[in-house]
């Protein structure tokens, strides 16, 4: 069992200055362990320790290291209704928790931490469209992809990735942006906020049924940017793979400027929130496919933001193999 020292240790790690320079871009932030849920509750502060742990090893030794900063209030209005972050700045408590619906809890710290996720975002998309790096893996909680325009859901109060699209959009002269998920769960929030964007290309692998229930094939978008390939509970890495041969033309064919990944990693075997049978290995093999693709359009401009994955050892695995495919480490 972790304890909180460990969890701090651990972050530390995760913002350290590296001494070389490299091509891929880890961000993240202490205020990431300050989000605390209650007992019981998936989204647990360990998970950035494990994560922590395992990207401290000396084969990631190449990576540069930031923290991320608050996301500035522009760049969340670009997506979010004023009234959703009034209702969480009244929300905040000053102690103990606050619970916003069956799986929000609010700290005294997550505001602070949901901030700074958001502003990880924004902080990699700079760097990586100013070509300061190639890629760029953030490594925060609260996880982003189940936030709507004007509600926090499924463990998300700010919509990390939709944030991190409209200020590519927005501040970089980006054309296409394509956004690629491979939680376990469906990016309900996404979607609806690319519903009608023609800018904006949504493709994601989820399973079925599972919460929060969206993502049928039959949803596309009023342009036809959304992409939906649902799985089946016992979908192992074969299928996995088929699904995404499916989908990667699609993403190919769009031609994105910057290519976003909401990389969830709850669809492994063991993952106690879902019921696919992935292996760290399958994460890999698809980072390497869409590296592919963003090399051959957008110059290997890639972020991927952390969502889901709820065993903080099987976690912290995956997002190894996922970073070291991005940095060939």
């Amino acid at each position: 069992m972790l304890t909180r020292r460990d969890c701090l240790l651990g972050a530390a790690a995760l913002v350290l200055p590296a001494q070389a320079q490299g091509a891929t871009l880890l961000v993240s932030h202490l205020s990431g362990l300050a989000h605390e849920v209650g007992a019981g509750r998936p989204d647990q502060p360990q998970r950035l320790a494990a994560i922590a742990s395992a990207l401290a090893a000396p084969r990631f030794s190449a990576l540069r290291r930031a923290e991320a900063p608050a996301a500035a209030r522009e760049a969340i209005l670009r997506v979010h209704a004023p009234a959703l972050l009034e209702r969480l700045e009244r929300a905040a408590p000053q102690s103990g928790l606050a619970t916003l619906g069956p799986d929000i809890a609010m700290s005294p710290g997550t505001l602070k931490a949901a901030l700074h996720a958001a502003g990880g975002a924004v902080l990699a998309v700079d760097e990586v469209m100013r070509g300061a790096a190639t890629n760029a893996f953030v490594a925060m909680r609260p996880p982003g992809h189940h936030a709507t325009r004007e509600a926090a859901l499924g463990f998300c109060f700010l919509n990390n990735a939709a944030v991190a699209a409209r200020h590519a959009l927005a501040a970089h002269g980006a054309e296409h942006v394509a956004i690629v998920d491979f939680d376990v769960h469906h990016g309900n929030g996404l979607q609806e906020i690319f519903w009608d964007a023609r800018d904006v290309l949504y493709c994601s692998t989820h399973q079925t049924p599972l919460y929060p229930g969206t993502g049928a094939r039959s949803e596309r978008g009023a342009h036809d940017n959304i992409v939906n390939a649902p799985l089946a509970k016992g979908d192992d890495g074969a299928r996995f793979a088929e699904a995404w041969r499916e989908i990667l033309p699609r993403v190919d064919a769009f031609a994105p400027d910057i290519l976003l990944i909401c990389a969830g990693f709850d669809g492994h075997l063991h993952d106690p929130l879902g019921g696919l049978r992935l292996q760290r290995q399958d994460f890999a093999e698809l980072t390497l496919r869409l590296m592919e693709i963003a090399a051959r359009r957008c110059g290997g401009r890639i972020v991927s933001l952390l969502e889901g994955g709820y065993r903080p050892e099987d976690l912290a695995a995956c997002v190894a193999a996922h970073v070291g495919a991005l940095s060939g480490a």
